[in-house]
């Protein structure tokens, strides 16, 4: 599965990144931001793709502006 990891600015499109790799930078980090384009369908498969494993899961959105559709995911990933 691919999802959309959050821009860096206002203007850029989304990168992607397979899931695989996600669990492969688990090593490193355990935030991960994705971008609202990302449906709820996805992110929900995200989550219990890793709590099957084992991995506790939070999500939020973060607002980083005034309009409502100014916000990424923030996901929280740990053992």
């Amino acid at each position: 599965m691919k999802l959309k990891l959050a821009r860096t600015t206002l203007k850029s499109k989304p990168k992607t990144i397979e899931l695989t790799k996600v669990e492969e930078e688990l090593a490193n980090k355990s935030i991960f931001y994705f971008d609202k384009d990302n449906s709820h369908k996805e992110l929900k498969a995200l989550i219990e793709y890793f709590e099957e494993k084992g991995f506790s899961v939070y999500m939020r959105e973060v607002k980083y502006g005034l309009d409502e559709n100014e916000y990424i995911y923030e996901v929280h990933i740990i053992a």
